[in-house]
């Protein structure tokens, strides 16, 4: 015989479940609504894609690297240019989710340091003129800031992906896009937009 008390139980349980997704749900348009009257932020964003677009015109290759959600954010994005993202009839764009070569990550985090998987992939396959994407939501991810190190050195220009500015934000980075956030689901989601406005920018101006 079912519970007289589990109904009411079962109903106040869905209650609080429906209450925390439009919870979640409206602080995700609140953020998007400072993204959107964020002018620095726009700009930025605006400045990395054309650029990294121009580069790729030129020749230049894209790397991307993140740690945990934010090197599955690294590999959606290098997919969206590899394979088609709006334009099905376009090249494909040269773009590079560092960190997925195992032998090679593993080599370098077990023979050097966790510190150097990024850089030490960017350092032998990158050209000047090329671009990094960084993705790291609280922008002092030590391997992070060592590709951003590592970019500059070798004349690739950077983009940094992070949440609210700190202080200690590297300044290697060319192009800093922080979302004003510290919350990091929400900061990945924004990254998750931005970056597929970067995508389309990128495919849009890289057409044939």
């Amino acid at each position: 015989m079912q519970n007289e008390n589990s109904a009411p139980a079962n109903a106040s349980a869905a209650q609080a479940l429906a209450e925390r997704l439009t919870s979640r749900l409206d602080a995700t348009l609140e953020l998007l609504g400072r993204v959107r009257a964020d002018e620095a932020l726009l700009a930025a964003t605006l400045e990395a894609a054309t650029r990294t677009a121009e580069s790729i015109a030129r020749g230049g290759t894209l790397f991307i690297c993140g740690n945990g959600g934010s090197a599955g954010e690294a590999t959606h994005l290098s997919g969206e240019l590899i394979g088609p993202f709006l334009d099905k009839g376009r090249r494909p764009l040269p773009a590079i989710a560092l960190g997925f070569d195992t032998s090679a990550t593993s080599a370098v985090a077990n023979d050097f340091s966790f510190d150097e998987i990024f850089a030490r992939q960017l350092a032998a396959l990158a050209r000047p003129g090329d671009v990094l994407w960084a993705l790291s939501t609280s922008g002092r991810s030590p391997n992070v800031r060592r590709a951003l190190e590592t970019a500059t050195g070798k004349g690739v220009l950077s983009v940094l992906l992070t949440g609210a500015r700190h202080a200690d934000l590297p300044p290697q980075a060319d192009i800093v896009l922080a979302v004003p956030s510290r919350e990091t689901p929400r900061i990945q989601e924004i990254h998750l937009v931005l970056g597929h406005f970067l995508c389309e920018v990128v495919e849009s101006l890289n057409q044939g």
